[in-house]
């Protein structure tokens, strides 16, 4: 479906767990954080449920993230299960590769499409320093195993900051021969950890592998999914890409929404949403209900960021593992039911800077999607004491 600013949005990323074996420096403290309870956090078939309603409105691509999801059990089960429902076409996952090698086969035989592997050294040291952990032989196990897998799309990722300035070249050289894959450098975001460390200038990634490879050669990416600017040096059997969220941000053409462990909808990084649809999907008021709260919150998505200016209020502020799954969601539900009510319903607790005009819409056969306060049903109304605001239920994980 499109959104009020008339993007096409077809693309979800979905969180299946906040855990992760590394302590990268941009990503979470050193100490970790303190994870999400299992009650807390969606079942596979809540996953599911949620993303048959997100189908019907037109997504089709689902991109399964953490946290670090192989840490979740079972992992082969929802893979299997996101690519039996109709309209989704595309199933991937975002790994550190660590726990890759020895799961591949089987999410393969579940129907895995791609995997795209967070990568940030090659060598140990520096894997160390970034990643608090000694795992750099594991991960590129993983790596060795993807790439070897016919039919699957295999792309590295690496976030280029001083502390890898080393590796840079290295990584990009991972395109340079064998089978074909892509390296990309992602901009590091000022969220979380992340504020606290010296992100490279993306420019300056690019000069730095011209100066080792030669000049790059922009790549046609008409119809590519994806914001990464793709480029080609000589010589290479894959591609090399930049993702600049921060310097060159692709808010315009941006087609992807987010759902974390705990079921919080948000339909971008830059800010903190308290929409959460567990409360909807465990309270068993689900179909048309669910689907009319998820179309709401796609068509009420920002029109962009601000990454490259000061804080505003409404920003997100939690670890970059946290956004896939945030505790102070849950404790707006136990403590206080009408956090968030107002205004506006469901669509204004979104309260996005630069949001769209709050329209009034209702999914087709329900006469009215409505509750104090306006948007769904809250407790006490006739949608029962659980609805999107209700106690949270025990889930089986």
């Amino acid at each position: 479906m499109t959104d009020c600013w008339g993007r096409d949005i077809h693309y979800l990323r979905l969180s299946v767990t906040d855990r992760c074996n590394l302590r990268c420096r941009y990503c979470m403290p050193e100490e970790g954080v303190t994870p999400v309870p299992h009650d807390q956090v969606l079942t596979y078939e809540e996953m599911l449920e949620i993303v048959r309603a997100l189908a019907g409105l037109g997504i089709d691509r689902v991109r399964i993230t953490g946290g670090e999801p192989l840490v979740r059990r079972d992992l082969t089960y929802l893979v299997a299960g996101l690519k039996a429902i109709p309209g989704i076409r595309w199933v991937g996952l975002t790994t550190n590769g660590i726990l890759l090698s020895d799961q591949l086969s089987g999410l393969m035989q579940a129907g895995l499409d791609g995997v795209n592997i967070s990568l940030d050294a090659l060598e140990p040291q520096v894997y160390q320093a970034i990643t608090r952990r000694d795992e750099l032989a594991r991960a590129l196990a993983g790596l060795e195993a993807a790439r070897n897998t016919p039919g699957l799309k295999v792309k590295v990722n690496c976030v280029p900051t001083r502390e890898n300035r080393s590796q840079w070249v290295p990584l990009a050289q991972l395109a340079r021969s064998g089978p074909p894959l892509d390296v990309r450098f992602i901009q590091l975001m000022p969220i979380g950890c992340g504020r606290d460390m010296a992100g490279a200038d993306p420019q300056e990634v690019h000069t730095a592998l011209e100066r080792a490879f030669g000049p790059a050669s922009p790549v046609e990416t008409a119809g590519q999914e994806g914001p990464a600017r793709l480029v080609a040096f000589p010589g290479f059997a894959g591609r090399v890409g930049f993702i600049s969220a921060v310097s060159q941000p692709f808010c315009e053409g941006c087609n992807r929404i987010r759902i974390t462990p705990e079921g919080v909808v948000k339909p971008c990084l830059q800010y903190d949403s308290d929409l959460s649809v567990r409360g909807l999907v465990r309270s068993g008021m689900g179909g048309f209900l669910l689907q009319a709260v998820l179309q709401e919150a796609i068509y009420q998505k920002p029109r962009g960021h601000h990454f490259s200016r000061p804080d505003a209020p409404g920003d997100e502020h939690r670890t970059m593992n946290e956004i896939g799954g945030s505790r102070r969601v849950y404790q707006r539900e136990k403590r206080d039911p009408e956090a968030g009510r107002g205004p506006g319903g469901i669509c204004g607790r979104l309260g996005h800077p630069g949001g769209c005009p709050r329209r009034e819409m209702a999914p087709p056969g329900v006469a009215a999607v409505s509750g104090p306060g306006g948007g769904v049903p809250g407790p006490g109304s006739s949608g029962g004491s659980r609805g999107l605001w209700g106690e949270p239920v025990g889930g089986r994980l």
